[in-house]
């Protein structure tokens, strides 16, 4: 559309753990290639298998302090001793190009992305369809004993307590619905009018031709 951009926009994806969210993330960025993963920073040691830049920026404690003291990180958390975040500079300089950018984050996270980047921001929470059915999910996907899965169940029952802080609510019943249904929620996004940036000079003169000006 002549003169006419668009600013890219933040889609927040959380869920408890065996929703679905990781499945549908990955046919989201199959599918869309204007689409891209959040690369976080990380101070946890690089895994034989992951490439820097690409799976995180991996960084040493201290530049992960600056960077927090510096607010150069829209979110930030600590998990068993080793801290993430996700820079600001790439997110604000994709948005500006007109790029979305794919978050896999908990509900502390969403809050954190929210308080700093509102406007610009689009959640999302995936349900499981029936507790007995993540419970399944839970126990088919590992080996892991049954404490560790009545535990994840825990975690789960908290995380669902923050469902109604999100935007959108997707229950995944069905893979393939459920990858439509957020697809269709990132289509509707990216027309919303505060994202066209020029519409105003468009319908204006587009106005003034009609007009005969």
């Amino acid at each position: 559309m002549p003169n006419v951009n668009r600013r890219g926009l933040m889609l927040v994806l959380s869920s408890p753990s065996g929703a679905g969210k990781t499945t549908i993330s990955r046919r989201l960025l199959k599918d869309d290639d204007n689409l891209e993963m959040s690369v976080s920073v990380t101070t946890r040691p690089m895994r034989p298998d992951e490439v820097d830049g690409r799976d995180y920026h991996f960084i040493d404690q201290s530049r992960f302090e600056t960077m927090v003291e510096a607010s150069d990180l829209l979110e930030h958390a600590t998990v068993f001793e080793n801290s993430y975040g996700t820079p600001r500079g790439p997110v604000e300089e994709a948005l500006s190009q007109g790029r979305d950018i794919l978050f896999d984050v908990d509900w502390q996270g969403a809050q954190q992305l929210r308080a700093a980047m509102d406007r610009d921001l689009v959640s999302v929470f995936i349900l499981p369809p029936l507790a007995d059915e993540l419970h399944s999910r839970l126990v088919n996907r590992a080996s892991d004993p049954e404490e560790v899965v009545r535990h994840r169940m825990a975690e789960a029952s908290g995380e669902m307590e923050h469902w109604d802080s999100y935007d959108y609510v997707v229950i995944n019943e069905d893979i393939d619905h459920s990858v439509a249904g957020v697809r269709s929620i990132l289509h509707a996004e990216r027309l919303r009018r505060t994202r066209q940036i020029g519409m105003a000079g468009f319908v204006n003169g587009m106005r003034s031709e009609l007009d005969g000006d």
